[in-house]
Order: C-alpha cells, then structure tokens, then sequence
C-alpha cells in the first residue's frame, strides 16, 4: 500500500460520509422525528443534528475534502488547463464545480433553516443531496489515469 492510496482513500471516506450523513439524516432520522415527535419537540431534535453535522462539516470533513482532493489533482500532475481537456478534465471540473454548488446549498440550506424558512431550507436541503450524489456519480466516472 502507497502513501497515495492512504490519501484516496482519506478522500473517499470523507465523501462517503458526508453523502451517507446526508442520507442518513434524510432516509432516517427525519421521518422517524416526524413519526414520533411532536412539533416543538421534533425542531429541537432537527436543530440540534443539523448543527452537529454543519460543524463536523465545517470542521472536518470540508478540510478533508480539500486537502486530499488538492494532493490528488498534484499528485496527478493536473493543471488549470487540463480542466477544459475532454476526459478526465472535464469530468474532474463538473465535478469540482457541482461539488462548489453543493456546498453553496448546504450553507444556504444552514442559513434558511435558522432563519426560519422551511420550505427553502427543504428546497436547498434536497437540492444539497441530489447534488452530492452527482458528485459521487462524476467521481465514479473519472477515467484512471
């Protein structure tokens, strides 16, 4: 096993858990919260697990995410340029710009569910996830190299 190895995989971990959080959280938790809590009860709960994953978030996994992500792309010797050759650049600049996205929504999705927006918060939240599966699907999809 390389020292590359060890970084993809710290990569791959980390999407894994951002996308399994983001599935987790959605497939999960929240209809259980709504079976089984009631209204004020539920926003606590909801609140609370959004914060939590927002601050691993910001804390770890974005971090991760980046470090591991800029290690790879030198590592492969990938340039700007090569961001706008057919193949692997493209393919790597849909999804560094999807993944941008997904993290503008998920920022957003904070914002509105602390400002008391639910139905945006919703919007952004599936808007976030769907997102973030493309992202996985656009890594999935890298030629090797």
């Amino acid at each position: 096993m390389t020292w590359w190895a060890v970084v993809r995989f710290l990569h791959v971990l980390g999407a894994a858990l951002w996308v399994g959080g983001q599935l987790t959280v959605s497939l999960v938790v929240l209809p259980l919260a709504r079976r089984l809590l009631d209204g004020e009860r539920r926003g606590q709960v909801l609140t609370a697990v959004g914060r939590r994953f927002g601050v691993l978030t910001v804390a770890a996994f974005l971090p991760l995410q980046l470090a591991t992500g800029v290690a790879i792309a030198w590592h492969k010797g990938v340039t700007w340029g090569m961001l706008a050759e057919p193949g692997y650049g493209r393919t790597l600049a849909a999804k560094l710009l999807l993944f941008c996205a997904v993290m503008a929504m998920a920022g957003a999705h904070g914002w509105a569910s602390g400002a008391g927006r639910p139905r945006a918060a919703r919007v952004l939240a599936i808007g976030s996830l769907v997102g973030s599966l493309g992202v996985v699907l656009l890594a999935a999809a890298l030629p090797a190299t």
